[in-house]
């Protein structure tokens, strides 16, 4: 699995990790990231989530691998973004939502700017094992400490789904953030047809880095 995978599957539309409405546990759940805050929302595609979060007095900083995935975002919202280069990245900007295009591993908090809360939904879940270690502590390094951020999994014999979303366990990511505060807020029935056909569950944490 690799970038070719994730940028096949947008030129495919075969984006069903991608809810079009905001998540549940995020409405249910958003006043654990405090208020105001600029929010860094990893491998965040064109989840609506993005606009959730702005509409409630946040600002959003998202990494997303895919441009076309970000120039849909901003259409479908009716927002014509600035459009820079930094670095690796290409940068899209209007009103509340900073988007940037490019690998989320590269980025920097140089680039990104500062952040101080988290938003995880497609990210962690989105990632083989051998990469998830890998993502966990590049969040720890582009993270100050305090930073509150939800991040959420879901759950299901692995066995019976290539993936991704993959499963990630409470005990795999409770090892990942290993010394840091890790507390399950909720839990529901996870949403789409392939996950609702696994039985998977879908839990939100807070994560105090």
């Amino acid at each position: 699995m690799n970038d070719d995978y994730w940028r096949a599957r947008w030129r495919d539309g075969r984006i069903g990790f991608h809810e079009g409405l905001p998540n549940a546990q995020l409405a249910e759940h958003l006043g654990r990231l405090g208020t105001k805050r600029r929010v860094l929302v990893p491998l965040c595609g064109k989840a609506e989530d993005l606009a959730f979060l702005g509409a409630h007095g946040h600002q959003v900083v998202g990494v997303e691998l895919e441009p076309a995935a970000i120039e849909s975002f901003f259409e479908e919202h009716g927002m014509v973004p600035e459009v820079t280069r930094m670095g690796p990245f290409v940068r899209y900007a209007c009103g509340p939502i900073t988007l940037f295009a490019g690998d989320f591993f590269a980025s920097t908090a140089t680039v990104l700017g500062p952040v101080d809360a988290l938003y995880d939904r497609a990210a962690i879940i989105a990632l083989p094992p051998a990469l998830r270690l890998r993502y966990a502590q590049h969040l720890r390094a582009l993270l100050p400490a305090a930073v509150s951020g939800l991040v959420i999994t879901v759950e299901y014999p692995q066995h019976t789904h290539e993936g991704p979303p993959f499963s990630v366990s409470e005990s795999e990511l409770r090892e990942h953030f290993a010394g840091l505060s890790v507390e399950l807020v909720g839990e529901s029935k996870a949403e789409g047809a392939s996950l609702q056909l696994l039985d998977a569950r879908q839990k939100c944490f807070h994560v105090r880095f």
